[in-house]
């Protein structure tokens, strides 16, 4: 009840799990900065065997929850040690493609998180309530602003274009280090695109030419709209469409690679 505790949400293409090793690395990185003792790496088989139980076959999420466990309702003396509670479930997942060929709306609202963004933590409701203005606002997503960058998205990872180069906020305690994110900064790295991992000024929107997201679920989202005004003169814009393409073949390649190596 304390937020005390953490989780992953990791994506399924056809039955199979897509970049696990790196989602429970992430896991592992959280669990660690909790002092919970569980070994992410084990959660593996059960991530894999809830997939083939319940969406056989199919495109889902797999979502992990690790908290410290049960105790009296005080803040110290915590019990030691610790008996971890795990809880997993999986659903099913039907793209949009509305999202992904006519953009998304967005807003900007000021970054009132904690100062560990880093880690994928349970206590979200700073990201609820600006989903919920945003929502309010007839937008589809809210972007943080932290003096005067923006960070991230409620449950995105935000990317710009200019002339050719990519831009994204680089991994820090301001941002989640999305596994989508690092998965599009290496497709433009091996298509010979310009990525630099820098600041993007909430002032300097206008300069931009395109804006896009990322996420586990929604892949590669370009953004129609920040605040009401138009990022592109066409959306999505070229580049969004290249790393769009990008990622559809990366995913068919990475099954591809990874066949008869899931069990």
């Amino acid at each position: 009840m304390f937020a005390d505790g953490v989780y992953e949400v990791i994506r399924a293409y056809s039955g199979r799990l897509f970049h696990a090793r790196e989602h429970l690395a992430r896991l592992q990185q959280s669990l660690d900065a909790l002092h919970i003792p569980v070994s992410a790496a084990l959660l593996e088989p059960i991530a894999r065997d809830l997939l083939e139980l319940n969406v056989p076959g199919g495109d889902a999420t797999i979502y992990i929850q690790v908290t410290r466990g049960t105790c009296p309702r005080r803040l110290s003396p915590l019990p030691q040690p610790p008996v971890p509670t795990i809880y997993a479930e999986t659903q099913p997942v039907h793209a949009d493609p509305v999202a992904a060929s006519n953009g998304v709306d967005c807003i900007l609202v000021p970054d009132t998180r904690w100062q560990r963004c880093d880690i994928k933590w349970l206590g979200l409701l700073p990201n609820v309530l600006a989903r919920q203005q945003a929502d309010t606002a007839g937008a589809a997503e809210a972007l943080f602003v932290h003096d005067g960058v923006i960070t991230e998205g409620t449950h995105t990872s935000v990317f710009a274009s200019r002339a050719g180069t990519v831009f994204t906020h680089p991994c820090s305690p301001r941002i989640l280090a999305g596994i989508t994110r690092h998965v599009v900064i290496n497709l433009c790295r091996s298509n010979n695109i310009p990525v630099v991992e820098t600041p993007i000024s909430a002032a300097e929107l206008t300069a931009l030419d395109e804006v896009f997201l990322t996420c586990t679920t929604g892949e590669v989202i370009p953004v129609r709209t920040i605040d009401s005004k138009p990022m592109s003169q066409d959306c999505p814009g070229p580049m969004t469409r290249r790393l769009q393409q990008a990622f559809a073949e990366h995913v068919v390649g990475y099954l591809a690679d990874t066949r008869g190596k899931t069990k």
